[in-house]
This record gives structure tokens, sequence and C-alpha cells, in this order.
């Protein structure tokens, strides 16, 4: 029995119809099943891959991705992701279309999703923004649909916004179940989620957010640490509580690095911004005060100076768990003598660790590509049963 056969098995199991023609958001909106539908999935198109054997589930269509912010892996990840279905990619570049001439996010939405399947959206940059564009977004759909005015209706995956990166976060979570031989390996394993310094301003909430809302739900021992002045989205600590509660895990802060450190199996030191100070940045903008933000980041730019000694140095690894903790980063990270002068991670570090972080990277489309799959294919478990008994081969010869 293949791996794929084994895998489409497993996902019989689970109860996860409610999948089907439905948008991603958040991981927490998700069920415990759905989720394991998305890793389930996700594995069993990479062996496929990895097999040759030809995952098209569309002969024809669109995948529609809209990056409001810059992007290099997730970027590729989504245009991989479609390409491995059977989509073909095409970017809306806001520069070259009619929104600078004042077109709606209502028309938008419509005039790019005629014959599109999947919508990817990547909208980060701004607090109380970001999701509010998503849903925006995708309620034109539903009303062009009703309409008649698409033919279908497409799905969502959300690219990162500002609340939640779910496929990062998903794509990490994953390589953790590899890493360490199986979800049930992952409980009362210590996650030190902390802020690091950064020579930069103005970093999305939505990773931190993301990894607490995530993996306090599988029984992991999840600390975040900042120092004080740097918290996150109030009602996602709240999220993080009842899921550990839930799980048996547990949800704790701090405000020392080392103590979050001290005896941790993973390590994940990521810059943010103060939640505070991108609630006064989006309203700045808004207000077209271009005075304001440039006053902001030299006061937030300082704020972050007085905290260099946030880094995951030598001296810093040595505190975790037989000093041999995963160090974990979606990327790019502030490399201290490498990218910056003073950053988030020493470069003795980071390149020690740059296999895995590259196969941390390595699961993202197949994570995108599970969620757009399991919202486009009807019958899920028989889709991946004759992927597997297919002869084609994805490379002829």
């Amino acid at each position: 029995m293949s791996k794929a056969v084994e895998l489409a098995k497993h996902l019989e199991t689970l109860k996860i119809n409610n999948m089907y023609k439905n948008d991603f958001y958040w991981t927490w909106d998700k069920t415990d099943d759905e989720l394991d539908a998305i890793f389930t999935v996700a594995d069993a198109l990479r062996d496929l891959r990895e097999r040759n054997k030809d995952t098209r589930v569309f002969n024809s269509g669109l995948g529609i991705s809209l990056f409001r912010d810059n992007s290099t892996r997730t970027r590729f990840s989504y245009a991989s992701a479609c390409n491995l279905l059977g989509l073909e990619e095409q970017v809306l570049d806001e520069k070259k279309s009619q929104i600078a001439h004042g077109e709606t996010v209502r028309e938008t939405a419509n005039m790019v999703s005629f014959m599109a399947d999947t919508i990817g959206i990547r909208d980060d940059m701004f607090i109380g923004e970001g999701h509010k564009y998503q849903k925006t977004f995708m309620e034109a759909l539903d009303e062009g649909y009703e309409k008649g005015i698409l033919e279908q209706r497409p799905t969502l995956v959300n690219l990162q916004c500002d609340v939640d990166h779910p496929t990062q976060c998903m794509a990490d979570f994953l390589h953790l179940i590899h890493e360490f031989g199986g979800v049930e390996n992952l409980k009362g394993k210590k996650v030190a989620m902390s802020w690091a310094y950064s020579p930069s301003y103005g970093k999305p909430l939505s990773v931190p957010q993301g990894v607490i809302g995530l993996f306090t739900r599988f029984g992991m021992d999840v600390v975040l640490a900042h120092p004080e002045g740097y918290e996150v989205m109030p009602e996602i600590e709240e999220i993080a509580k009842a899921n550990a509660e839930k799980s048996g895990g547990t949800f704790t802060k701090t405000n020392s690095m080392e103590e979050a450190f001290k005896d941790a199996d993973i390590v994940y030191p990521k810059s943010w911004a103060p939640f505070a100070a991108m609630e006064e940045r989006t309203e700045l903008y808004k207000a077209g005060d271009q005075k304001g933000i440039d006053e902001l980041e030299q006061r937030l730019l300082a704020q972050n100076a007085e905290h260099k000694d946030w880094a995951c140095t030598e001296e810093m690894m040595k505190l975790t768990k037989d000093g041999k903790a995963l160090y974990m980063h979606c990327l790019p990270a502030d490399i201290t003598g490498l990218s910056c002068e003073e950053g988030e991670v020493d470069n003795s570090v980071f390149d020690r660790y740059i296999e895995p972080l590259y196969k941390e990277a390595s699961f993202k489309p197949y994570i995108i590509a599970a969620m757009m799959f399991l919202a486009q294919v009807k019958d899920p478990v028989r889709a991946l049963m004759e992927m597997d008994k297919k002869d084609d081969e994805r490379k002829m010869f």
C-alpha cells in the first residue's frame, strides 16, 4: 500500500464535509478533523509528486493571486500549488489594474473571477483592515454568484492577513509533525514563540498570533515571550488559552526571553510590531498623515533598539532542552552579521539550522494545495485513490 493510499484511508475517517466550497480564513475556524485533513492531503500530494504521479484535478481554470504586501515563499508556494492541481495562476497586480482609477473592491472581485476556481489574498499591513478586505472581496463574489454573474464562486485561501497566517503556521506545524515523528509526539513539548530584535519596524503580528492559535490545539506547552509593550491581539491570546485548556497543553506569557527558552524543545524567535502601535499606524494611514507615520516609525525603531538583547544567540540556545531545541522561522530572518549588523538570530545559529529551515518552508506549497483541494474536490478520498492508480506521469521523459 502506498503512502498516499494509506493517507486517503485515514482521510475517510474524518468529518470534513463542511470544507467543500468553503473558504479558509483562520485556523481556529476549522475543526480538529479539518486541520487533520489538510495535513493528511498535503502529505498525500507530496507523496504522489515524489513518485512522479499526475496530480491534476483541473483540466483548466484559474487561481487568482492578490499580494498587497511583498512575498517570496508564499507567492511561489501559491503558484506551485495552483500548478500542482492543474490551475493556471493569474496575478492581480493592483498597479496594473483599474484599481488605481477608483475601481471598487466589489467590481474588482467580480471582474477577475470569471472562470476562477480559487483566490489567494495576502493583506497583512494594517490592523483591522486585512481580514476585512478579504471578507469584503469574498462577499462580493457571493453576490456575483447568486445573481448569475459568475458561473461558480471561487474559494479563498488566506495567504496572510492582519490576524493570522494560516498557510505559514500549518506548514510550520507539519514540519514539526515530521521532525518529531508524528503529531502524538508533540504533546507536552515546549514551544517558545518569542519576540526578537529587528532593525526594521512594522512587521505583522499574524505569525506569532497564528502560532499560538494553532500550536495550542495539540497539547503543546506554548510560551509567548516579548518585552513589555509588544503585546499581540488580546482576543488571540484568549483563543490560545481556550485551545490549551481543551487540548491538555498550556499557554503562558513572559517578559523574559531566557525564561521562554529554558528547556524549550522548539524556539521561534521572530520580530513583530506592538499591537497598539499598529492600530495607531492604521489610523495615520487612513488620515493620510505622512508626518505622523514617519514619527511613529522613528519612535518604534528607537523602542526596538532598547531590546537588542532579545536575540537568538548561541548562549540563548544553550538554555534550551539539551541545548538542541529546533530553531524555526518563517523567513526571511534578520541575521546578525549577515543580513544586518544586529538582528533576530546569530549567523552561526541560523547556518546550523538552515537545512531544517528550508524543509520547514517546503511544506507550504502542499499545505496551500491541500486547502484548495479540500475546498474544490467533492470526494477527496476517491480523488487521491484515483491519482495513486494513474499510470499518467507528470514528467514523461
